[in-house]
């Protein structure tokens, strides 16, 4: 109902019915109505679901192969990672061989990302939050330098497109775009339900899940290249959404506590409802505008950041 073209509840219920075949006296009469419903407001929705959910699902992976509460898509540097991807095939003129390659190029260099935030932060054997932090930071310093010298190679219409993808917005999303999200999304989703209790396990410890019979490593590369594609596939069509999958898994498991099978379920529905608020805001704050989203989103994680970073300092007496 919110946006620029007011829209009354019974028009957007007498058009849902429509759809379904079912004649009624709500449907909207004016066709501008309804070309705004279907063509604009119900595909943007179900991408934000869809998005939402991929991204809060890929943060609590992360957190649970990392034992790792800090640890988040956009944090670590996978989102920019695959942003950069996402922007060499637009710059480079890749999308000649078809739209998809954006999507796969992202996915390529977002997985490239995750190994080298897995590889670096495991040197030790165990996951420091000190360097978790600094190789995102590395990662996304990395990722803006490469953005920023494709924006300086391509032209006015690569810029553009670059610029979305560092702000993130779900304006102007097709079907066919949703639908190749949504596929996606929900793979991932069952893939994660399906690795839940290894998650549970491995929360007891690497030795203990061991002596349990979960192959640690091989939980874990599965679980990357998941994340890898979820985050990919959410950055190439809808940009940089930071802080989803750190925030939505937090206060899923301070509702309902740390059995992942739940909290994986539960931050899917968590990330896609947080995202189509943060888009009707992002619609109607300031009118005649659309707000990035990727920067609403940013104003909340940002504080909540630092409110984890906060406690977790004060848990173990300093940074080490």
């Amino acid at each position: 109902m919110l946006g620029q073209l007011p829209v009354t509840p019974t028009e957007v219920i007498g058009s849902i019915l429509q759809a379904m075949g079912i004649q009624n006296e709500w449907a909207p009469t004016d066709p501008i109505v309804e070309a705004t419903l279907w063509a604009v407001r119900f595909p943007r929705i179900v991408m934000g679901l869809v998005v939402g959910a991929a991204l809060a699902v890929a943060g609590a992976v992360m957190q649970a192969i990392f034992g790792n509460p800090l640890a988040e898509p956009g944090v670590v540097g996978v989102s920019s990672g695959a942003a950069l991807g996402a922007a060499a095939a637009i710059v480079f003129g890749l999308t000649a061989f078809g739209g998809w390659i954006v999507a796969v190029m992202a996915f390529a260099t977002g997985l490239l990302s995750v190994l080298l935030v897995y590889f670096v932060s495991r040197s030790s054997g165990r996951t420091e939050v000190v360097t978790l932090l600094l190789t995102g930071i590395a990662i996304n310093a990395f990722a803006g330098a490469g953005l920023a010298m494709l924006m300086f190679a391509g032209d006015a219409s690569s810029r553009e497109q670059i610029v979305f993808w560092q702000l993130g917005s779900m304006n102007g999303v097709r079907w066919n775009e949703v639908a190749i999200v949504a596929l996606v999304t929900i793979a991932g989703i069952i893939g994660a339900m399906f690795a839940a209790r290894r998650y549970d396990l491995l929360a007891l410890g690497e030795r203990a899940a061991k002596h349990l019979g979960v192959n640690v490593e091989q939980l874990r590369v599965v679980s990357i290249v998941l994340v890898a594609l979820l985050t990919g596939v959410a950055v190439a069509f809808c940009g940089i959404i930071a802080f989803v999958g750190l925030v939505v898994p937090h206060i899923i498991r301070m509702a309902i506590g740390p059995a992942h099978r739940p909290l994986i379920l539960a931050s899917a529905i968590g990330g896609g409802v947080l995202l189509v608020f943060a888009d009707i805001l992002a619609r109607t704050l300031i009118s005649g505008a659309d707000l990035p989203i990727g920067m609403l989103t940013s104003l909340v994680g940002g504080p909540f950041f630092f409110y984890l970073l906060y406690r977790a300092r004060k848990q173990s007496g300093g940074w080490a």
